[in-house]
């Protein structure tokens, strides 16, 4: 059978998306045409049984972040969705790794709401936290504020500091290149959020293309 011209280009087309490791453009981007090109896109879809769920790759020295963060956590609370969180501190940021490992002590050894709050916390007061040590007295003070007792040291295991490590490799695997990457993701698709002004009209719209399922009640996961 003899191909078309436009056939082969199809083809090729189709055969170069095959590829492992070949980026992929998002299927689809808040506002259109805005996403970003990814390597690995595999692990973007809701968690069994959920129509629809919100996945965020943060950093907390991040000022996007700072600003996505209240207008996340409203959409996840005003459509009660799953939402997954990924910390992917960024190189540059010198401190944002420490404040993650942080936020996950406080979400092991006190609640995740509390390590919720921290976060916020830390977003709220981030121009004032310029180095390392303005993050410890920052954390030093919020402990004291709370009634908590702040350890000597503060992932004597490594485990935290490795679950940082895990989310911020499946972010590469992805192929991020800035935070916050927000995604609103189905069983079968996703979009990216790059506009998070658009995040109540995307989930809408996510609502309405995904299948009925079985009533689920809303789960906040940290990888």
């Amino acid at each position: 059978m003899r191909l078309t011209k436009m056939t082969r280009i199809v083809l090729a087309a189709l055969l170069l998306l095959a590829i492992p490791g070949v980026p992929a453009f998002a299927q689809s981007a808040a506002p259109p045409n805005s996403g970003d090109s990814f390597k690995d896109t595999s692990t973007l879809h809701a968690p069994a049984g959920a129509r629809v769920a919100v996945i965020e790759y943060e950093d907390l020295e991040c000022p996007a972040c700072a600003h996505a963060f209240p207008i996340v956590q409203q959409a996840i609370a005003h459509y009660n969705i799953p939402y997954i969180r990924h910390d992917f501190p960024l190189p540059q940021h010198i401190w944002s790794f420490d404040a993650a490992v942080t936020a996950r002590y406080i979400q092991d050894k006190i609640n995740p709401k509390s390590a919720e709050d921290f976060r916020g916390a830390v977003f709220a007061n981030q121009t004032a936290i310029a180095s390392k040590e303005d993050l410890e007295n920052f954390t030093r003070s919020y402990f004291q504020k709370h009634g908590w007792q702040m350890p000597f040291v503060m992932d004597p295991t490594g485990q935290f500091k490795r679950e940082v490590i895990t989310d911020r490799s499946l972010g590469e695997r992805v192929g991020l290149s800035h935070t916050p990457s927000i995604f609103v993701v189905t069983a079968h698709h996703w979009t990216q959020v790059t506009d998070v002004s658009l995040l109540y009209q995307t989930i809408d719209t996510a609502l309405a293309e995904a299948p009925a399922a079985t009533k689920t009640v809303a789960r906040r996961t940290h990888r």
